[in-house]
C-alpha cells in the first residue's frame, strides 16, 4: 500500500522516521490549547480538537496521498486566532471559530479543484529553492531560541543566550550527541538523540513527571460549529470577510510552501510537479473544517516533517505513524505534557534539519538578480518575521517587480501576479500575521 520497496524504504525506517516527527511536534498539543485559553476557549477542548484535526489531516495525508507530511493546527494562526480575531475584533471564540470554517470550506472546494496544483506548478523554481531554505533557517532559529542558545536584546533583537544555564547545556549536549550519532550514519539519529537527550534530562532533574504518565482523554464539549448556514450568517453579520480572507490565503501559501519544502527534501517533486498533488492538498482543508467544528485553529502542513524525513520517512506510513501516536497521546497527556515542557529535549532536531534543509540555497540561481532577490528576501524574513507566510509573501511580491523591471513581465505566470496583488492587500491594508 506505502509502496515502500519503490521508495527504498523499510517498515522499520518509516516507523522511526514517524516517532522523531511525531517528538518534534508534539508540543502543538500542550502549546495549542494555551495559546487558545487566551481567547476563552476551555483548555481541554482545544487539547482534544488539536489531537482530532491533526488526526484527521495527517490519516489523509497518509492514506490517501503517501506522503511523510504531517499535519496539525498551525503556529503563528493561533496566535492569530486569538490576539487579532478575538482580541481585535471583540469577538467571542464562537464566532471566530465560524470564520475559520468558513476558510475552511472555501479551502476545501479550492482543493477540489486544479487551482492549488496549478499554483505549485507556477511558482518558480528559485522561489521554491528560496522557500525550502527559509523554512529550514527558520526552524532552525525556533531550535535555538526554544533552547535559550539564542535570546532575545533590546537593541540588537537577538543575542547570545547564557551558555551556563542547564537548559542550554543539557541542549547543546543533546546536539553534540545528535550530531555524532549522524556522523557516525546511525540510522534513526534524530530519534536516538532525542531518547539519549530525555534520559539525562531525567536524571539532571530537569524532566520529571509529578502528574504521572496516563490519564483518560476527555472528549469535547461538544460541537462550537454544527450548522454551515449558521456560520457563514454569523461571518456576514460580523463583516469578518478580511479574517476570512487572511486565514484562507496564510493558509493556502503556509500549506503549500511547507509541502514543496518537505517534499523536495525527501526527493518526492518529479521536475517542478508534485504527484498525488490534490490528494495531498486536501488533507489540510479537511483538517481546518474539521477542527473548527471541535474547537481549534487551522491546520497546516508541519515543518517539523522534515525531521521525519530527514530519519527516512519517505511515505504515508510515516504519517500513518504520527496519527496512531497522535491518538495514543489523548491518553498520555501527563506524559506528553511533561516532555514538551523540555525544549532541549527535541530542539536539537529541529536545528540540525534546518541545517540540512539550507542546502536548496545552492541550487539558487545566484548570478540573476532578478530570481536572487526575490528567493534571498523569501530566506531572509521567514526566520525574522517568525512567519511562513509572510516570507512567501514578500518573495512573491518582489518577484515580478523585478521581472518588469528586467523587461522579462512575460516570463511570469498570471498566478504569480495575482497573488502578487492579493500579498499586497493583506500585508498592507489587512495587517498580515
Amino acid at each position: 500500500m506505502f509502496k515502500l520497496k519503490e521508495n527504498q524504504t523499510t517498515v522499520r525506517t518509516e516507523t522511526l522516521a514517524g516517532l522523531t516527527t511525531f517528538l518534534t511536534m508534539v508540543y502543538i498539543v500542550v502549546v495549542n490549547p494555551i495559546i487558545l485559553a487566551d481567547a476563552g476557549v476551555p483548555f481541554d477542548q482545544v487539547f482534544t480538537a488539536t489531537i482530532i484535526a491533526a488526526i484527521v489531516g495527517t490519516l489523509w495525508m497518509a492514506l490517501a496521498a503517501n506522503y511523510p507530511i504531517a499535519i496539525a493546527p498551525g503556529m503563528g494562526l493561533n496566535a492569530y486566532f486569538a490576539y487579532s480575531v478575538v482580541g481585535g475584533h471583540q469577538v467571542s471564540y464562537q464566532i471566530a471559530f465560524a470564520s475559520v470554517f468558513v476558510a475552511g470550506i472555501l479551502f476545501l472546494i479550492l482543493s477540489l479543484t486544479p487551482f492549488r496544483k496549478k499554483l505549485i506548478e507556477a511558482i518558480p523554481s528559485n522561489l521554491k529553492y528560496g522557500i525550502t531554505a527559509g523554512i529550514g533557517l527558520f526552524i532552525a532559529f525556533i531550535g535555538l531560541r526554544l533552547t535559550g542558545i539564542v535570546t532575545d536584546h533590546p537593541e540588537n533583537l537577538v543575542t547570545l543566550g547564557d551558555l551556563t544555564s542547564p537548559p542550554v547545556i543539557l541542549a547543546l549536549v543533546g546536539l553534540a550527541v545528535t550530531l555524532v550519532l549522524m556522523s557516525l550514519n546511525v540510522h534513526g539519529a534524530l530519534f536516538f538523540g532525542m531518547i539519549i537527550t530525555g534520559i539525562i534530562a531525567f536524571f539532571t532533574g530537569e524532566l520529571s513527571f509529578k502528574e504521572g504518565f496516563v490519564s483518560m482523554p476527555g472528549l469535547p464539549e461538544g460541537f462550537i460549529i454544527l450548522n454551515p448556514v449558521e456560520a457563514i450568517g454569523q461571518v456576514i453579520q460580523h463583516g469578518l470577510y478580511a479574517v476570512v480572507f487572511s486565514f484562507l490565503l496564510v493558509t493556502i501559501f503556509d500549506t503549500t510552501g511547507t509541502m514543496i519544502g518537505v517534499a523536495q527534501q525527501a526527493g518526492l517533486m518529479k521536475g517542478n510537479e508534485l504527484p498525488n498533488a490534490r490528494k495531498a492538498l486536501l488533507a489540510d482543508s479537511a483538517a481546518t473544517t474539521v477542527g473548527a467544528m471541535f474547537g481549534t485553529s487551522p491546520t497546516t502542513a508541519y515543518i517539523e516533517s522534515s525531521a521525519g524525513v530527514a530519519a527516512g520517512g519517505r511515505t504515508g506510513l510515516t504519517t500513518l505513524t504520527v496519527a496512531v501516536l497522535f491518538g495514543l497521546t489523548a491518553f498520555f497527556s501527563p506524559l506528553v505534557g511533561a516532555v514538551s515542557g523540555i525544549a532541549a529535549i527535541t530542539a536539537p532536531a529541529l536545528i540540525i534539519v534546518g541545517s540540512l534543509m539550507m542546502g536548496n540555497i545552492a541550487k539558487i540561481n545566484w548570478n540573476e538578480i532578478d530570481e536572487a532577490f526575490p528567493a534571498f528576501l523569501v530566506i531572509i524574513s521567514m526566520p525574522l518575521t517568525s512567519s511562513i507566510a509572510t516570507g512567501i509573501a514578500l518573495g512573491f511580491i518582489s518577484y515580478p517587480l523585478m521581472k518588469i523591471a528586467k523587461g522579462k513581465w512575460k516570463e511570469v505566470h498570471l498566478f504569480v501576479y495575482i497573488f502578487a496583488v492579493l500579498f499586497f492587500i493583506q500585508l498592507v491594508f489587512l495587517g498580515g500575521h
